[in-house]
């Protein structure tokens, strides 16, 4: 596993859909004020990358999920993710929006999943879990056995470890944030001091500041 995470760090920061830059934080829409920087939706760019993630996704799934008979991913970065998951794996694909549409059908989940599937939930990206977790309780909402959860990166945050926990829901993750930093300073892209930048960052993310 730790093998799998460093790969996938290497990938993604060589493509930067992750970026690190610690003297020169990023602001995040919730405020906070971070030295990285997560997009996976780069990633449908790039082919060889693109089916990295699919067919990594797809081994996890069959490797902590094989009762899983359908997915779904979760709006808007795992749309497509899911979709290639779906596919790959020759299964039912819905997703679900963070709320209810306000016109038309009013759908929440999007696309018709068979009644009484065994979903397993597509992610892109777990920062505090919170937005996961609902797409999570508006299947189970709608009847359905949700088995767990993959996702392509994790910060690792004990407030999103704690929800899954308390939602009971197995998350799976191919990336996170302690390999970045590893690969990250392995290969030159940050320094010594910076690495110790990240690592505080990790400790306190809500209040850091630079």
């Amino acid at each position: 596993m730790d093998t799998l995470k460093k790969e996938f760090a290497s990938k993604l920061l060589n493509i930067k859909a992750i970026k690190l830059q610690p003297n020169d934080p990023f602001t995040w829409a919730s405020g906070w004020n971070s030295p990285i920087y997560t997009d996976n939706r780069i990633a449908l760019s790039y082919h060889d990358v693109r089916s990295y993630v699919k067919l990594e996704l797809c081994h996890a799934i069959h490797e902590h999920f094989p009762e899983a008979t359908a997915v779904a991913g979760v709006a808007t970065g795992a749309i497509a993710q899911g979709a290639l998951v779906a596919d790959q794996l020759a299964m039912p694909y819905a997703y679900v929006r963070p709320k209810p549409k306000d016109h038309g059908t009013k759908n929440q989940i999007e696309g018709r999943l068979p009644e009484g599937a065994k979903v397993v939930v597509v992610e892109d990206l777990i920062s505090t879990g919170l937005s996961s977790l609902k797409a999570v309780a508006a299947l189970r909402e709608a009847g359905f056995e949700v088995v767990g959860m993959v996702a392509s990166y994790t910060y690792g945050f004990p407030i999103a470890e704690e929800a899954f926990k308390e939602a009971g829901v197995k998350l799976v993750t191919l990336g996170d944030y302690e390999h970045t930093i590893e690969v990250a300073a392995e290969t030159g892209y940050v320094s010594k001091e910076d690495l110790e930048v990240l690592k505080e960052w990790r400790k306190d993310p809500a209040n850091w500041k630079k």
